[in-house]
């Protein structure tokens, strides 16, 4: 099997000729050093024998402000960090007079699909391609701000909804355009949890989020994409809705917030497949190969027989991850990866 044969077998539950390795982000800093001559993440990617290359939509920062901050496309204002996806400050709608004024990026701007022509260039047919994007919510949560969209699911229903179905409107169009460009996987990077529990109820999550995640599963499908849903933190009581979605994938399966690689198998792993795992703070940042090893080793055990699992971290490859455990990462999921699994 080639690439992305292998990784779209696995994401249909599937049993390719090994366990497939991917990753979303890779920090610019660790891949060039992980990958010594790289170009970007992707080239890195490559170079180690990953299975995939990607990129993600791109919305452009539109002025610097006074306070060290910047404001983007969609009229968030930011605050950088080391890493690549930056933190929300405010965002410009609070009301439902705000949201009959906005308006959102033009997802037929012809930046926006990022460098995914270039990568569809250089790796259609050798490394599974994934475009990272979003559905609804977390869109949503950074134009009203986070705790203000939770508690209007309360106290304002019909503002959230219609604010939560303009921005799926948008990201929609953005990913029927990634998957005519060649994209084959889209990544849909809303989180809907922390460490203890999801943000919201169940009952809020089917009745808010679900038909919207749905929605745009749906569409994907209908261009002939896959899908992976990411979302970090401790999902247990979410999972069973999350699946209901139509997702062919999920992602990250957090250790750190308790979420155990073989009991998610048992849950969900005849309707969805498995990515992830390795844990990106403590172990892939402070371990040492050797413990990354045997990490791999055991994500192998617990998801990859019969199928359906993709090695990937918890997260991401981001700025404290030392080179040396990726490259760790990689080389043990080539090692123990294929099947039959022992």
């Amino acid at each position: 099997m080639n690439s992305p044969e292998r990784v779209q077998t696995a994401l249909r539950r599937g049993q390719p000729d090994r366990v497939p390795i991917i990753e979303f982000v890779i920090d610019p800093n660790v891949a060039r050093a992980a990958a010594p001559g790289s170009i970007d993440a992707s080239d890195c990617k490559d170079r180690l024998g990953m299975d995939s290359v990607g990129c993600g939509a791109s919305f452009v920062r539109l002025t610097d402000n006074a306070d060290g901050t910047y404001t983007d496309e969609w009229g968030v204002t930011y605050r950088e960090n080391l890493e690549v996806v930056a933190h929300p400050v405010r965002g410009p709608i609070e009301t439902m007079a705000d949201l009959r004024r906005y308006t959102p990026p033009d997802p037929d701007a012809p930046h926006r699909l990022g460098g995914l022509e270039d990568i569809v260039t250089r790796y259609r047919g050798k490394r599974a391609i994934i475009f990272h994007h979003r559905a609804a919510f977390m869109w949503a949560a950074y134009l009203n701000g986070l705790e203000n969209l939770l508690v209007n699911f309360l106290v304002e229903p019909a503002f959230s909804e219609a604010l939560l179905d303009m921005v799926l409107e948008a990201n929609i169009a953005v990913a029927r355009r990634a998957v005519r460009a060649g994209a084959e996987i889209i990544a849909l990077g809303d989180d809907y949890a922390h460490n203890n529990g999801p943000m919201m109820s169940p009952a809020a999550f089917d009745h808010f989020v679900l038909p919207r995640l749905t929605r745009m599963v749906e569409a994907i499908h209908e261009e002939g994409g896959l899908v992976i849903k990411h979302t970090d933190g401790n999902i247990y009581t979410l999972l069973k809705s999350i699946a209901s979605s139509g997702a062919d994938a999920i992602n990250p399966i957090e250790p750190v917030a308790g979420m155990d690689l073989a009991t998610v198998k048992r849950l969900v792993g005849d309707r969805m497949a498995l990515v992830g795992n390795v844990d990106c703070g403590h172990l892939l940042s402070h371990g040492t190969p050797e413990q990354v090893g045997q990490t791999v080793r055991q994500c192998i055990r617990d998801a990859a027989p019969g199928g359906g699992y993709l090695l990937s971290s918890s997260n991401s490859i981001h700025s404290s991850v030392a080179p040396q455990n990726l490259v760790a990462m990689v080389r043990a999921g080539l090692e123990y990866g294929r099947y039959p699994i022992s």
